[in-house]
């Protein structure tokens, strides 16, 4: 399957093609598919959450939570790439992300933005 540009179809939209404006230089929106997300809930594991409490006696960057965060903002990126490259885009215009706690320990990362088709000006 061939994209509106005649180049075969990713199974990710690349992430270059992706902003948080609602243009994207260089190109121009030709078809818009909607909204696309893509959503990760995580919970920390017990051993993560004591050690994490334990490094804010001492204050600074609690790692262990960075890294989960980072994490799970990559996986919702990555799911959102692939959603829209499902819907047939080649690009994502007014990417977003969100988070909300479900419940004590338990996280929903939600990355969204609207998938368009753009080709070249």
């Amino acid at each position: 399957m061939a994209d509106s540009i005649g180049n075969p179809q990713s199974t990710f939209v690349p992430e270059y093609m992706v902003t948080t404006g609602f243009t994207l230089d260089g190109f121009k929106i030709v078809r818009n598919l909607g909204v696309v997300r893509g959503i990760v809930v995580r919970s920390r594991s017990v051993f993560g959450t004591i050690g994490a409490s334990l490094h804010t006696l001492i204050g600074g960057d609690i790692t262990l939570f960075s890294e989960l965060c980072e994490k799970t903002r990559e996986d919702a990126f990555a799911r959102m790439l692939q959603h829209a490259a499902g819907q047939g885009a080649n690009a994502i215009i007014a990417a977003r992300y969100d988070a909300n706690d479900l419940m004590q320990g338990v996280t929903e990362v939600l990355a969204y933005g609207t998938a368009v088709v753009v080709e070249p000006i």
